[in-house]
This record gives C-alpha cells, sequence and structure tokens, in this order.
C-alpha cells in the first residue's frame, strides 16, 4: 500500500520528507498495514549521515518500519534546474552514506545507473543463496561418490 509520495523541490531535505512522512501518514500507525519507505534518489542528503542514521533509527523502531534506499547515479551534481545541493559528494561517498542510513533503518539498499546495477541487498542475497545451493550440491556429490566407491 502506498501511503505518501514526497518530492523534494529543489533541495535533498531528506530529513523534512521523512518528518512529514512519518509524522503526517504514520501517526495513526494502528490503520496502516504499510511496514517501508522507499526514498529514490540521486544524490547525497543535505543532513549530515550520522544525523539522518540516528533519527531514521529512532523513527523506524518506533513504527516497526523500514527504510529502503533506491540511489541512481548520474553523471551531474547538478539537477535538471540547474539548482546545486547544499552538500555534495561523489557517487561512492553516496552510496557510504546511503548504506549507513539504509543499516540504521533495518532496510535494504540499491545502487544502479546507466550502465546497470552497481549494488543490491536483495541480488547480493540471491547469490549468497545460490552460492549455498552449489556448495550443498558439490558436497551432496562428494557424498554420492564416496557411497558408491564403497559399495
Amino acid at each position: 500500500r502506498w501511503v505518501l509520495g514526497l518530492q523534494c523541490k529543489g533541495s535533498r531535505n531528506f530529513m523534512s520528507a521523512l518528518r512529514r512522512a512519518v509524522e503526517v501518514d504514520f501517526k495513526d500507525k494502528d490503520k496502516h498495514k504499510s511496514q517501508g519507505l522507499y526514498l529514490l534518489t540521486t544524490g547525497i542528503p543535505d543532513q549530515e549521515t550520522h544525523t539522518i542514521s540516528a533519527y531514521v533509527s529512532e523513527v523506524c523502531r518506533g513504527f516497526d518500519l523500514q527504510l529502503h534506499v533506491c540511489l541512481f547515479s548520474v553523471m551531474e551534481d547538478v539537477d535538471s534546474s540547474r539548482i546545486i545541493p547544499a552538500r555534495c559528494a561523489n557517487p561512492t561517498e553516496t552510496a557510504v552514506a546511503f548504506k549507513e542510513i539504509v543499516q540504521a533503518a533495518n532496510g535494504r539498499f540499491h545502487w544502479f545507473g546507466e550502465a546497470g546495477i552497481f549494488e543490491s541487498d536483495d541480488i547480493t542475497v540471491i547469490v549468497s543463496e545460490m552460492e549455498k545451493a552449489n556448495s550443498y550440491s558439490q558436497k551432496c556429490a562428494f557424498l554420492a561418490e564416496s557411497l558408491k566407491q564403497r559399495s
């Protein structure tokens, strides 16, 4: 269930958008089925990462909520309206900041760009499961071969 889409016009005022979503849309949290917020972004928030991490940790715990981030890396630091954000960072610094925020919010992080997927918590879990399945398969093959040799 989608609750609210927020756009921070001309800025990356993440704290304002999150406060609005939480205070307006989750004030009657018992009536809502939503358990996650999704942030679709192209750059680092205006506020410091540790400040946001502390806030989302508290808010998400209080509402049994998860914050998930989808970061789309673009080549320019200036948006289409040519407004320079209050805080700038390169794509790697931005990804590191959002990974910290997502960990504090018990959510998932996805980073992609025009070239494809750079990092995704979901894909990492799937690859890990495939590697475990492959390992178990190899162990079963080894066990089966060992049993054949004994008989």
